[in-house]
C-alpha cells in the first residue's frame, strides 16, 4: 500500500511539473507561433491571388487576341499587376526571411527543450534516490523507535529500582545515624571508665608511693640508730649532689669519687640500699661507674621498666634497636598524616595531619595509648617539633602560622603568624627561646618567643620543605634543588649545595656534624657539614620518594638512616656499609610520609596518607 501511494506521488509530482514548463514554454513562443501562423495566411493569400492574376492574364490574353481595341486598357492593367507582383514578392521575401529568423528561434528553442528534459531526467534519477533514501530512513526510524520505546520501558524499570535503593539507603542512613548515636555513648561511657580506672590506679600508685616514702623514713631512722664504723681504708662510693638541682639528678661537674680501701667492717641493711637505689633511680651504667654527663635517673614512683620510661640522649649506654616488627598499627588520623615526632625522653609521640589536630600518643608496652589531641589550626599541619626539654611542641600549618602548644595541659600558647605561604616546617633553636620557619612563600622567619615577633626575614628564593639548626646555623632544603647554609646573626647564606632532585627533607646526626638529606630523585644523602660535600649516597630498588614532604631520619647513635617508600616500604640503612639493612613492606597501604626514630632507640614510628601510624622494633 505504501509503494503504490509512492508511485501516485511521483507520477503526479512529474505531471504538475510537465505542466508547469507548458504554461512557462508557451508565453515564450507564443509570439512566434502567431507570426508564424499569419505567415502561412499570407502565403497562402499569395498562392490564391497568383493563380487569380494567372487565370485573369490568360483571359486578357485571350481578350486581347480578340478585341485589339482594347489593347490600351490591357496594357495598364498589365502595369498595375506588373507592380502589384512586385509588392507581392517583396512581402514574400520579408516573409521568407521571418520564416527563417523563427526557424532559427524554433531550433534554439528545440536545443533548450533537449537540455530542460535531460535536467528533468536527471532529477528524476535524482528523486528516485532520494525516495530510496527515505524509504531506508523511514526503516530507521522505525527501528529507533522501538529501540526508544525499549529504552524508556528500560529507564521506568531502572527509575523503579532507583526508588527503592532510594527508601533502602534512607533507613540505612537513619540506621547508621542511630548506630553512630550508640555508639559515641558506649565511647563517652568507656571513656568515662577509662578515666575512672586511671584515677584508680593513679590512687594505688600514690597510697604505695607513700608507703614506700614511709617505710623508707623508718629504715633510714633505724640505720641511723646504728653505729656503722668505717675504717679509713675502705672502698666506699661518694655519690655527690649538686645543691642547686636537689637530690633528684647528678650533677654533670661532679664525677663519682673513690676512697681506696681493703675492707669493709660492716654493711648497711640491704632494704636501705635498695631503698636508696630506687630514689635515685641509678641505672646499670651508674652502678659500674659509667654515669653520661647528661643522663637522668628514674624518679622513686617509676614503676615501669620498658624502653619508652628511660631517657637515654644520644651517646648514652643504651643502645640503638633495628625495628623488624610492628609493634601496633593503628588509626592516627581521620586523613592523611604529614608529620610524626617522639619527646625527648620517648614516651609521646606526636602526629599531625590534614585534619588540622596534633595528636598525642603515650608509649607504653610497645603500643601508643591516646593522651590527647592539640586544636587550634585552621589548615593540615606540615611538621611537629619539640622543645629539648619535651615541655612545648611546635607544629607548621597550611594556614601560613605556625603555633606552639604546652604538651601538659594541651594548651595552644604562641599563633606566630606573617608568611604569605603555607609554612612547611618550624624548628626550635637550641636555646628554646627562638624558632625558625620555612613557608613556600620563599622565606625564612626568625622569631623570638619572649616577644612573640618576627626578627628577621630572609628571602631565599624557593619554596623551603624543611629546616634544621645548630647554634649559629640554619640549614634549610628548598624546592629548586638546593641546600642552603644560613648565619643567624648575619642574615645571609653561608654557601649552598646543589642536588639532583628536590630536597623533601633535612636531619641531622647526634653530634651535628652530619646533614642527612633526601630528595625527588630517590637519593638519600650524607653531607658532612665540616667539608661540605657529599659523604655517601644510600638507594634502594623499588625505593620511591613519595611527596616533597618526605620525612626521613638518623638514627640517635647516627649509625642507621630510616625512609618510607611511596609503596608503602619502611627502608633501614647500615651508614657503615652502605646497603640496606632491612625492608619492612607489609604493613602499609599506602605512601609512607614520615618517619621518626626514638631517642631512645627502641622504636621507630612511620605514618602514611592512609591516615595510619606503625609503631616498630625488634622485640
Amino acid at each position: 500500500m505504501a509503494e503504490k501511494l509512492v508511485e501516485c506521488t511521483w507520477k503526479r509530482h512529474i505531471s504538475e511539473q510537465l505542466k508547469l514548463r507548458d504554461r512557462v514554454q508557451r508565453q515564450a513562443f507564443e509570439e512566434i507561433v502567431h507570426q508564424y501562423n499569419r505567415l502561412l495566411e499570407k502565403s497562402d493569400l499569395q498562392a490564391v491571388l497568383s493563380e487569380r492574376y494567372q487565370a485573369e492574364k490568360y483571359d486578357v490574353q485571350r481578350g486581347h487576341e480578340a478585341s485589339p481595341v482594347d489593347a490600351s486598357r490591357s496594357t495598364a492593367l498589365q502595369q498595375e499587376m506588373a507592380q502589384m507582383r512586385i509588392k507581392h514578392q517583396e512581402e514574400l521575401t520579408e516573409l521568407h526571411k521571418k520564416r527563417g529568423e523563427l526557424a532559427q528561434s524554433v531550433i534554439e528553442l528545440n536545443n533548450q527543450i533537449q537540455q530542460k528534459d535531460k535536467e528533468i531526467q536527471n532529477n528524476e534519477a535524482k528523486m528516485l534516490e532520494y525516495q530510496q533514501q527515505i524509504t531506508g530512513l523511514e526503516g530507521d526510524c522505525r527501528e529507533l523507535r522501538s529501540c526508544l520505546q525499549d529504552l524508556e520501558r528500560a529507564n521506568q524499570t531502572l527509575k523503579d529500582e532507583y526508588d527503592a535503593l532510594q527508601i533502602t539507603f534512607s533507613a540505612l542512613e537513619e540506621k547508621l545515624r542511630k548506630t553512630t548515636e550508640d555508639n559515641q555513648e558506649l565511647v563517652s561511657r568507656w571513656m568515662a571508665e577509662k578515666a575512672q580506672e586511671a584515677n584508680r590506679l593513679n590512687a594505688e600508685n600514690e597510697k604505695d608511693s607513700r608507703r614506700r616514702q614511709a617505710k623508707l623514713q623508718k629504715e633510714l631512722a633505724d640505720a641511723a640508730k646504728e653505729p656503722l664504723p668505717i675504717d679509713p681504708d675502705d672502698d666506699i662510693e661518694v655519690l655527690a649532689e649538686d645543691g642547686g638541682k636537689g637530690g633528684g639528678e647528678t650533677s654533670p661537674n661532679r664525677p663519682l669519687s673513690r676512697t681506696p680501701s681493703k675492707k669493709i667492717s660492716q654493711q648497711p641493711p640491704g632494704g636501705l640500699l635498695d631503698s636508696i637505689s630506687n630514689i635515685f633511680g641509678m641505672s646499670e651504667c651508674v652502678q659500674h661507674g659509667l654515669v653520661h654527663p647528661h643522663s637522668r635517673r628514674r624518679t622513686a614512683n617509676s614503676l615501669s621498666t620498658s624502653p619508652e620510661n628511660t631517657e637515654t640522649p644520644s651517646g648514652g649506654c643504651a643502645e640503638v634497636r633495628v625495628p623488624s616488627t610492628a609493634l601496633h598499627s593503628f588509626e592516627a588520623h581521620s586523613g592523611e598524616v604529614n608529620a610524626a615526632r617522639f619527646s625527648p625522653g620517648s614516651r609521646l609521640l606526636a602526629t599531625g595531619g590534614t585534619d588540622r589536630r596534633v595528636k598525642l600518643w603515650e608509649v607504653i608496652a610497645g603500643r601508643c595509648e591516646a593522651k590527647g589531641a592539640l586544636t587550634g589550626s585552621n589548615a593540615g599541619i606540615t611538621s611537629i617539633e619539640f622543645d629539648s626539654a619535651g615541655s612545648y611542641l611546635l607544629a607548621a600549618s597550611n594556614d601560613f602560622a605556625s603555633r606552639i602548644w604546652t604538651v601538659d595541659d594541651s594548651r595552644l600558647r604562641h599563633t606566630l603568624t606573617g608568611h604569605s605561604g603555607k609554612v612547611l616546617s618550624a624548628r626550635f633553636l637550641l636555646d628554646n627561646a627562638r624558632i625558625v620557619s620555612g613557608s613556600y612563600d620563599r622565606t625564612l622567619k626568625l622569631w623570638d618567643l619572649r616577644s612573640k615577633v618576627c626578627m628577621k626575614t630572609v628571602f631565599a628564593g624557593s619554596s623551603c620543605n624543611d629546616i634544621v639548626c645548630t647554634e649559629q646555623c640554619v640549614m634549610s632544603g628548598h624546592f629548586d634543588k638546593k641546600v642552603r647554609f644560613w648565619d643567624i646573626r648575619a642574615e645571609s647564606i653561608v654557601r649552598e649545595l646543589e642536588l639532583m632532585g628536590r630536597v623533601t627533607s633535612l636531619d641531622l646526626n647526634h653530634d651535628r656534624t652530619e646533614l642527612l638529606s633526601c630528595s625527588r630523585d630517590d637519593l638519600i644523602k650524607i653531607i658532612d657539614l665540616r667539608t661540605n660535600a657529599v659523604r655517601q649516597t644510600f638507594s634502594a630498588q623499588g625505593f620511591k620518594c613519595g611527596t616533597d614532604w618526605t620525612r626521613v631520619t638518623f638514627s640517635p647513635d647516627g649509625c642507621y638512616v630510616a625512609g618510607g617508600s611511596a609503596d608503602g616500604a619502611l627502608y633501614i640503612w647500615n651508614v657503615l656499609t652502605g646497603k640496606v639493612d632491612r625492608t619492612l613492606d607489609r604493613n602499609h597501604n599506602s605512601a609512607i610520609n614520615s618517619v621518626s626514630w626514638s631517642p631512645s632507640g627502641a622504636y621507630v614510628v612511620s605514618v602514611d596518607k592512609g591516615g595510619r601510624a606503625i609503631l616498630w622494633s625488634d622485640m
